[in-house]
């Protein structure tokens, strides 16, 4: 079974939604509301970028695949230290996948984020608070072909 494994560090954003910007050649132009996605996605792209050059003749993945995604987000002051709590708040998680998903993509880690048929686990957490958080803010990302 081909599975990939990454930790990103760096502090992740969701995918927001676009703005219109005016017409330029004829097509809309549409920005980004977040300026905070850019940085994160090029976090991720960068580090898949650095795993795919090791393994040039697996990718891009092309297959059914399985992706478990667990973000770690900066736990607030006010949060209680000695019991485990949730980020029940922002960022919305569904636009935390969908921002490191079009990264992944853009690395060139996978044809299509379509690809992906299944979540084995999508979580936030906060660090310490849980067997896959990392230390500091970030993702750890695991990718299986199903075969």
């Amino acid at each position: 079974m081909i599975a990939i494994n990454l930790e990103v560090f760096g502090s992740p954003a969701p995918q927001g939604s676009k703005s219109f910007k005016g017409i330029h050649g004829g097509r809309a132009v549409l920005a980004e509301s977040s300026k905070k996605v850019r940085p994160w996605r090029m976090d991720v792209k960068a580090c898949a970028e650095a795993f795919a050059r090791d393994c040039v003749d697996l990718l891009p993945l092309d297959a059914p695949l399985r992706v478990s995604m667990v973000f770690t987000l900066p736990k607030p002051l006010s949060a209680p230290k000695r019991r485990r709590t949730y980020p029940c708040r922002l960022p919305d998680l569904s636009k935390l996948a969908r921002s490191t998903e079009d990264a992944l993509t853009d690395a060139g880690l996978w044809r299509d984020d379509a690809r992906v048929v299944e979540y084995a686990r999508l979580a936030k957490v906060y660090p310490g608070e849980d067997v896959d958080a990392l230390a500091s803010p970030g993702v750890r990302i695991r990718i299986e072909v199903i075969e």
